[in-house]
């Protein structure tokens, strides 16, 4: 069976990497000379506490091109086919690691590297939806084709409290368009190519909320959705329960915007991905 592999930007969250047999490797947080491992040293609720009470504002950095040919060696005992979405190349150089690896692996295995030109919680769908193909029995080649095919069709977007994260870690993209003056409301953003864009200026966290709501409602047939939070369980609890009219509860995947995600769109954040059917 393809084995399938992401990044800890994907948000998937150990109990989902468990039910689907997904292999996350983790990303790091430093706190000045502290490095946490994704979610792996460092829960997303201590990491919140400290973004939000630490004096120093935190950093990300990725995986090394030897820590993938390691992972990728592992992998190679169990099978021969490997495939491993990443997050977009243009906020990290996690896929560029990714291909490096592969490149490092010295044991015949056939392994494939697609850039997923999102993150978190549109990444996540395609991860979870390709192994769940490959669960199914699919051929590398086959899945391959599936998430080329299925990454136009995933859309993002993310209501946030404030965009001073995003400026300081250098993601703020065409977003930046949206700074000054946005005191007193919620912009919403989206992820298209790789990069963010702005979309909406909400006025307040509810009109956020039914800015969310009406972009999925807006979609005749759907695959799965992911929704997200950082530091407000009932906001998403909200949100998924005016979702279940809409789609299955079942094929909403619940997560938590991940450490290293949240050094880069701060604590209150709130998110919703959709898979489009093809």
């Amino acid at each position: 069976m393809v084995e399938v592999v992401t990044d800890s930007c994907s948000d998937i969250t150990p109990q989902l990497a468990q039910e689907f047999g997904i292999t996350v490797v983790p990303l790091y947080v430093n706190f000045g000379n502290e490095t946490y491992r994704d979610n792996v040293d460092l829960t997303t609720e201590e990491f919140y506490y400290k973004l939000e009470t630490s004096n120093i504002h935190p950093t990300t950095s990725t995986v090394t091109p030897a820590d993938f040919a390691e992972l990728f060696t592992k992998l190679a005992e169990e099978t021969n086919e490997i495939l491993t979405i990443t997050l977009s190349e243009k906020f990290s150089v996690t896929y560029e690691a990714a291909l490096q690896g592969k490149n490092m692996v010295k044991k015949a295995c056939h392994i494939e590297v697609i850039d997923s030109k999102a993150g978190a919680g549109a990444q996540m769908l395609l991860v979870i939806l390709a192994a769940q193909i490959a669960r199914a029995g699919a051929s590398l080649e086959q899945i391959v084709d599936w998430v080329w095919r299925a990454i136009p069709r995933v859309h993002i977007r993310v209501s946030f409290d404030t965009l001073e994260y995003l400026r300081r870690g250098g993601r703020i993209g065409k977003a930046q368009a949206f700074l000054g003056g946005l005191l007193k409301v919620n912009p919403v953003l989206g992820i298209k190519d790789g990069a963010t864009f702005p979309i909406a200026r909400c006025r307040n966290r509810t009109q956020a909320m039914d800015f969310l709501v009406n972009f999925v409602k807006g979609f005749s047939e759907i695959e799965a959705v992911a929704i997200e939070d950082a530091t407000t369980p009932d906001d998403l609890e909200a949100l998924a329960g005016r979702l279940e009219d809409v789609i299955p509860p079942e094929r909403i995947y619940r997560s938590k915007v991940s450490p290293v995600v949240g050094t880069h769109v701060g604590p209150h954040v709130l998110a919703v991905a959709v898979l489009e059917e093809g």
